[in-house]
């Protein structure tokens, strides 16, 4: 049996609490490593989160400590890699060393470093934007998770157009319909007995919920068969103003939920009879993807991967334009014929997204990488 070939993998999203790229990294490795068609060593500058899923898929994992994740990847990990004894290098996140000493392969989730500079800290600013061209350019293989995100690289470095890949993500097999007895439990738990509307994410600018409430608060006002709103996820910055506007429109029945479990994220989900992501930008939009595995009708902006990502099982609005949105709330609200033919097509539709495909066209990937 010939030895496989061992594949190192940035595990730095899965230091801390992990957002969405800290899932995928979670979820597509622990898919590639129980193949067994390569051997993976997960590294990162500190313990991760995951860890007793990933040994038990039949991931090493190593970690060689360092003050930041940035130092980490630039310094510490080339020095790990020159041991000799790893064939190819896999970052999940974005950016890859300068200097990575073994051929390597980057995901790249969204560009918004570099098209939307405005909504990012000027940590990412500083640490992640300065890397993008050289990663895309050393990197053998740049895998895009949606053609949206190939086009903006494609725009942005034509250069590397030729090894340039599509791999969508999966959906966990979590996010699936709930039983009417679960939905209704954690309603009423919520104190929501009709449901409600959903916005899962990060609260930060590029998601646009400024046109969530604007919508949302006028159909409540005018609508008395307008659910309550359920916005979850943490604050990101920027985010003053959305602070004050959110507590102004708790009266009117908005919950603020903060940061979930992965457990009880999945439940809202399930639970919510619609879900809205506005975003002016996003590079998949999982939530948009997880919420048609739960038969949840979903609306999104008409813009960047969103389109891609729903099809026709989910209704699309202008991202500037709180009429458009109203009207697909109301409508869904109080059409459930029509409610019902959504929920049934994005649950069709979310099937192909999963993880086994993912992982075989990686394998794919990392076989033309080595052998390029």
């Amino acid at each position: 049996m010939p030895e496989l070939q061992t594949i190192a993998v940035d595990l730095r999203s899965l230091v801390g609490r992990p957002s969405g790229i800290g899932f995928f990294t979670l979820s597509l490795l622990s898919e590639l490593a129980r193949r067994r068609r390569s051997a993976f060593i997960g590294m990162a500058q500190a313990p991760v989160h995951g860890a007793d899923q990933l040994r038990a898929a039949g991931v090493e994992l190593e970690t060689q400590s360092a003050p930041l994740g940035l130092i980490w990847q630039q310094l510490v990990l080339p020095r790990r890699l020159a041991r000799g004894d790893v064939d190819l290098l896999w970052s999940p996140l974005l950016t890859l060393p300068l200097r990575p000493k073994v051929p390597a392969v980057v995901t790249v989730h969204d560009l918004t470093p570099l098209l939307f500079a405005e909504v990012h800290r000027f940590k990412v600013k500083a640490s992640v934007a300065p890397f993008i061209r050289p990663t895309v350019e050393l990197a053998r293989r740049v895998i895009a998770d949606s053609e949206s995100t190939a086009d903006d690289l494609r725009t942005q470095f034509p250069q590397i157009r030729d090894k340039l890949v599509v791999v969508y993500p999966g959906v966990d097999p979590e996010f699936r319909p709930a039983a009417e007895e679960e939905v209704g439990s954690f309603r009423a738990e919520l104190g929501c007995p009709a449901g409600y509307v959903l916005f899962a994410g990060t609260l930060e600018p590029r998601k646009n919920l400024h046109l969530l409430l604007e919508a949302w608060a006028g159909l409540r006002a005018s609508d008395s068969g307008c659910p309550p709103l359920v916005l979850a996820g943490s604050y990101g910055w920027k985010s003053r103003a959305l602070t004050r506007r959110i507590r102004s429109l708790e009266p009117l029945g908005l919950r603020y939920l903060d940061h979930l479990s992965r457990e009880r994220l999945i439940r809202l989900i399930q639970s919510a009879r619609i879900l809205v992501l506005p975003s002016l930008y996003e590079g998949f939009g999982l939530p948009a993807a997880e919420a048609m595995a739960c038969g949840v009708p979903t609306v999104v902006a008409n813009a960047s991967s969103l389109p891609e990502v729903v099809g026709d099982a989910g209704i699309l609005v202008e991202p500037h334009d709180p009429s458009a949105l109203t009207a697909a709330m109301s409508r869904l609200i109080h059409d459930p014929a029509f409610a019902r033919e959504l929920s049934a097509r994005g649950i069709d539709r979310a099937r192909r997204f999963t993880w086994s495909r993912a992982a075989d066209e990686m394998d794919s990937v990392f076989a033309e990488a080595l052998d390029t």
